[in-house]
């Protein structure tokens, strides 16, 4: 498979595989692509995998794409402005990817829920709380909302973030939630009662306009329905 990124900040990736290799996609992620490429959809393993993905954010079936000849194309594109990542995962080294983040893989790779084994993080994380581990070995595209901002984490070196703005995180990573200190701060400061703190080693990508902070931008300016008497 190769592949190339392409557009600004709607951007999409275009991968070209040859006969027998496949992408793998949740419906409304395909762009375009050849006549040389066939669409199956499936379930995506046992019962219990299917529910684990609608409990993680993602949809309960999902779309295989086949190359029939080589040098077949197919695009993926964002929902949302911001950046794709590509990710090359090997067995050693898989990534918990928040929940909105899952694009587009490569047929090696799995997806399964990730839960926080810590319970601050299980109860109060927010995004936080259920993210989703990518394994096995083959390319990742992962969406990023608004600019990717990237940070190699040493050992034991931490980072504070709002909930939200985690992308990803190389499975070597450890997450908790950290409350807010001082009830002005909490009241005033528009920051919520809780941070994500990620804690190294490894690489972890954030996510500068989470949707949900875009959503909670622009709704005080959306007109409101009035019903009439």
């Amino acid at each position: 498979m190769r592949y190339e990124i392409k557009g600004d900040n709607l951007p999409v990736v275009v991968c070209t595989i040859d006969a027998g290799e496949s992408m793998i996609t949740q419906g409304g992620a395909m762009a375009w692509m050849d006549p040389g490429i066939e669409m199956k959809t499936e379930g995506g393993g046992s019962i219990g995998k299917a529910l684990g993905r609608m409990f993680s954010g993602e949809k309960i079936f999902r779309n295989i794409y086949t190359a029939t000849r080589n040098d077949s194309m197919i695009a993926f594109s964002s929902s949302f402005p911001g950046y794709i990542v590509a990710y090359e995962i090997t067995p050693d080294k898989p990534v918990i990817i928040q929940k909105s983040s899952f694009l587009a893989t490569t047929a090696g790779l799995q997806t399964e829920v990730f839960f926080n084994k810590k319970i601050g993080a299980g109860l109060f994380g927010g995004e936080g709380f259920i993210m989703q581990k990518v394994s096995g070995t083959g390319t990742l595209f992962a969406e990023i909302d608004g600019s990717a901002i990237e940070y190699d984490l040493a050992a034991g070196q931490k980072i504070i973030v709002n909930t939200g703005s985690l992308a990803t995180m190389d499975a070597s990573c450890s997450m908790d939630i950290e409350t807010v200190k001082g009830v002005k701060n909490i009241i005033f400061g528009g920051e919520g009662l809780f941070h994500t703190v990620i804690t190294g080693p490894g690489h972890v990508t954030l996510q500068t306009m989470p949707v949900q902070k875009f959503v909670s931008a622009i709704t005080p300016f959306l007109p409101t329905s009035s019903s009439g008497s």
